[in-house]
C-alpha cells in the first residue's frame, strides 16, 4: 500500500439511505477525572437536521468542539463523507466544509454587517487580504457576503454597524458568516440562546428554510424549536448518547423523560 492512509469504508446510515456526510465513532474526551464525552457515535445524513439535546453539562459543546477540531479527542474518530479528518486542524476541517456558529456570538462590533460576512468569506478563501485595496472593492468577497445576508433576512442591514444591531440580529449575522464559508455541513451551537419569543420564531423559520440545502447538526435547549425542526434527535446525558431516533420516538422515550426530570411540558 502507498504512503497514503487507508480510509475507512463509510457505514450504512440507520435508514439505509445515503451514507452520512458527518460521522463520529466512539469519541472520548476527558478533563482530569471528568468524562465529558463517553464513546459518542453519531451520524448526520445528507439534507437532514439532526438535533443534539441534553441537560446542562451533558457534553454537547465538548462534542461540537471535538468535531470542529478545537478539542482533541482522547479516543475515537471524526469523518466527513467517509474520510477520516480526526488529525486535521480547525482550519483544515473548515476547508473540508465544516461551518460553525457558537453559543456566544462572535463578530467585530465596529464593522458593518456586510464587512463581517465579507471577512468570513475571506477566511474561506484562505488568501491574505491586500491591505492597500479597500474591502468594498473586493467583489469576490462582497457578492457572496450580500447573498448570505439576504438568506438570513439581513439584506437591508448590510451597511449597519454590527455593534448597534439587536441580539437576534447578531445571531442572524453569525449564521450569515457561517454560510459565507460555503459549508457542506453546518454545526449550530444553541443558535436561539438569549432570544426573545419573536426572535426565536424568526430563527426557526430561517433554519427551516435551510433544510435540504445543508445538513445541520443542531445543539439547542429550546425543545419547541427542536421538535419543530429536527428530522432526528440524539440525547446526550453524562457524555453518553442514551437515545437517538425520530422526534416522536424521543418524545416518548422513558430514558429521555427521566433525563429531563420527567418534565412533561418540556418534551410536549
Amino acid at each position: 500500500m502507498s504512503g497514503a492512509e487507508r480510509q475507512p469504508t463509510p457505514r450504512p446510515s440507520p435508514s439505509g439511505a445515503a451514507p452520512p456526510v458527518l460521522e463520529t465513532r466512539g469519541l472520548v474526551k476527558r478533563f482530569g477525572g471528568l468524562l465529558a464525552t463517553d464513546d459518542v457515535s453519531l451520524q448526520l445524513l445528507p439534507g437532514e437536521i439532526h438535533a443534539l439535546i441534553g441537560p446542562n453539562g451533558a457534553g454537547k459543546t465538548t462534542l461540537i468542539g471535538q468535531i470542529t477540531g478545537e478539542l482533541r479527542q482522547d479516543a475515537g474518530q471524526v469523518l466527513i463523507n467517509g474520510r477520516d479528518i480526526t488529525r486535521l486542524s480547525v482550519a483544515q476541517r473548515s476547508r473540508r466544509g465544516l461551518g460553525r456558529s457558537y453559543q456566544i456570538t462572535q463578530f467585530c462590533p465596529s464593522f458593518t454587517a456586510l464587512e463581517n460576512v465579507a471577512m468570513a468569506a475571506l477566511a474561506r478563501s484562505g488568501s491574505a487580504f491586500p491591505s492597500w485595496r479597500p474591502l468594498h472593492a473586493e467583489r469576490r468577497l462582497l457578492d457572496p457576503a450580500r447573498a448570505a445576508l439576504e438568506t438570513v433576512g439581513l439584506g437591508a442591514q448590510a451597511g449597519t454597524i454590527a455593534g448597534t444591531m439587536s441580539h437576534g440580529e447578531h445571531r442572524q449575522l453569525e449564521l450569515a458568516m457561517a454560510l459565507a464559508l460555503e459549508p457542506k455541513i453546518l454545526l449550530l451551537d444553541e443558535p436561539l440562546a438569549g432570544m426573545s419569543g419573536a426572535e426565536s420564531e424568526t430563527m426557526v423559520q430561517l433554519l427551516a428554510g435551510l433544510r435540504g440545502r445543508y445538513p445541520v447538526l443542531l445543539v439547542e435547549h429550546d425543545m419547541k424549536a427542536v421538535f419543530t425542526l429536527a428530522d432526528r434527535i440524539s440525547t446526550l446525558v453524562y457524555g453518553r448518547v442514551i437515545a437517538s431516533g425520530r422526534p416522536d420516538e424521543i418524545r416518548n422515550n422513558p430514558e429521555v423523560r427521566s433525563a429531563y426530570l420527567g418534565d412533561e411540558e418540556l418534551l410536549a
